[in-house]
């Protein structure tokens, strides 16, 4: 799927403003005992209606600000973002979902994906953190969390980007018959 000149801005808007966000604002308030995670669904949003290259390339440049933004190892962060921004863009593409309630099996996936991801290169990497049911808890709590909060994130998204992404060929509604409802092979 190419995208257009207008929806890679609207795509770089929405990165910066929820990476700002995100960071700002909804790491400060916790729910359950943990802080919800935006960036997670932001990228599954993204690669999940508009592609999966541009849903790797969003996943790399929110995971790329998140990362020069808190100070931490570069890449790490924008490794697991470009596969969850990549793997829900290949859903997209192979099953064209069209269940009401995807979005919040994507955005469940994809922060259940990034949460152990980034746990897991973080522990590959050498970072002294405790290992405890702690850490499941947290990372339980917070994928439940996001996935109360991915239906109107992904709302969102979709409503700021769907006008400007090209129209999908499966999404083409087909043409009524006009002989009753009955195919045209039918009549010989």
């Amino acid at each position: 799927m190419t995208l257009t000149g207008a929806s890679i801005f609207r795509l770089a808007l929405i990165g910066l403003l929820g990476g700002i966000v995100q960071l700002g604002a909804v790491s400060q308030f916790t729910i359950f005992g943990v802080p919800a995670d935006l960036s997670p669904l932001l990228v599954a949003a993204a690669g999940f209606y508009s592609g999966s290259v541009a849903g790797a390339t969003f996943g790399f440049s929110l995971g790329l600000f998140v990362d020069i933004s808190l100070f931490q190892t570069l890449g790490v962060t924008s490794l697991v973002f470009t596969a969850v921004g990549y793997g829900a863009g290949r859903i997209r593409e192979l099953r064209d979902p069209a269940h009401g309630l995807a979005p919040v099996a994507v955005g469940a996936a994809g922060t259940a994906i990034a949460l152990i991801g980034f746990a897991l290169l973080q522990f590959l990497l050498g970072v002294e953190a405790p290992v405890s049911l702690l850490l499941l808890r947290q990372i339980l709590l917070t994928i439940l969390l996001d996935t109360l909060l991915a239906l109107p994130v992904f709302a969102l998204v979709r409503r700021i980007l769907l006008p400007y992404l090209p129209e999908d060929p499966r999404r083409r509604r087909r043409r009524a018959y006009t002989t009753g409802g009955l195919s045209p092979i039918s009549r010989a």
